[in-house]
């Protein structure tokens, strides 16, 4: 790079991304998936059980999304990026060296869920509620494994001068180190660290469909909708700011036209299907069984009910009475006492009968 550009404040990038303990190599890249994959399988273990689920089947749904996420990831990345591979330069056996980084989300995402619905099918649990619960531990799981590519100095954006930018050294991904020029690491710039914006915006994703997903309550795969939304808005904007080799079409990024069709999908899965969010049982073997719907509302209408009883039964009690005071009339008097003017008029005829 020119060095023109001289940021008033950086973020370091490490020098080494690859630490050998004896034969065994510690690569941070694999290292920071794993990290995910657990934070994954911890998030969606807790919202299963709170759906019914028996503890740690989410187990069971890793074992056979996990591979088959990652090689989609890695095959979506081979085929989007085919110049490192099958280019002039290219090798194929590096379509292999998974641990040099390179995994696209959306074939990740895509071949995972395809592992995941094969499990579900095996364990009779609902493909949709898993996928739900998944909604939310998928966001973080990407938010922890984005810190591999800071270890590996790779997918930054352009050249920035913000006090956030990133310095970046020429990297030797084989030996997972930078290069060295007179002892020094050599440094090509700052720039954008995408990789940052990137696990803030996951970050944030998995907190909004969490919290909308506690308020309307979505079911049949209507939360993963809005996470797929979520996370191709920021996807697209940050995709934007890169300037590594990719694909383009039609004047704009793969991956950009990528996060445009799969939000249209999403958005209009989430438009059009409805349904109520999915519970399961399961008996002292593990064998999952689906609620009905509408016994689920009827049960929980039963519960409301028997809440609200004593609370209506006082409401309906009769009260007791009000005695109101009888009105007392005052005793008419025996003899009335005449009037002035007739008692002048009796002692006038007495007179006269004198």
């Amino acid at each position: 790079m020119n060095g023109v550009l001289s940021p008033l404040a950086e973020i370091p990038s490490p020098t080494r991304g690859v630490w050998d303990l004896g034969p065994i190599p510690l690569r941070a890249y694999a290292l920071c998936i794993v990290l995910g994959i657990v934070a994954a399988c911890y998030i969606a273990d807790r919202r299963l059980r709170a759906r019914g689920a028996p503890p740690w089947v989410i187990l069971d749904v890793a074992i056979w999304a996990v591979p088959f996420g990652i090689v989609g990831a890695r095959l979506y990345h081979v085929i989007t990026s085919p110049d490192a591979y099958f280019g002039e330069n290219g090798s194929l056996i590096k379509a292999f060296k998974i641990w040099e980084g390179g995994l696209g989300i959306w074939g990740g995402v895509a071949a995972g869920a395809l592992g995941a619905y094969i499990a579900c099918r095996r364990m009779n649990l609902p493909f949709a509620m898993a996928a739900d619960t998944l909604a939310v531990a998928l966001p973080v799981a990407q938010a922890i494994g984005r810190w591999g590519n800071w270890f590996n100095n790779e997918l930054y954006g352009k050249e920035t001068t913000l006090p956030w930018g990133l310095k970046v050294y020429n990297w030797d991904t084989a030996s997972g180190r930078a290069l060295e020029a007179g002892g020094q690491p050599i440094v090509l710039g700052t720039f954008h660290p995408t990789f940052l914006y990137e696990s803030l915006w996951c970050l944030g994703v998995a907190v909004a469909v969490w919290l909308l997903d506690r308020k309307y309550r979505f079911g049949r795969g209507r939360a993963f909708a809005v996470y797929v939304m979520l996370y191709c808005v920021g996807r697209f904007w940050i995709e934007a700011l890169r300037i590594d080799d990719a694909q383009h079409f039609l004047g704009m990024r793969l991956n950009n036209w990528t996060s445009v069709v799969v939000f249209a999908g999403a958005l209009i899965y989430f438009l059009f299907v409805r349904g109520p969010q999915e519970r399961v049982t399961y008996d002292e073997d593990g064998h999952i069984t689906l609620v009905n719907p509408a016994a689920a509302d009827d049960d929980e209408d039963d519960e409301l009910k028997a809440l609200e009883a004593p609370v209506a039964a006082a409401a309906e009690e009769p009260k007791p009475a009000e005695v109101k005071p009888a009105e007392v009339k005052p005793a008419e008097a025996e003899e009335t006492e005449p009037e002035p003017a007739e008692a002048g008029e009796q002692e006038e005829a007495k007179e006269k009968q004198a």
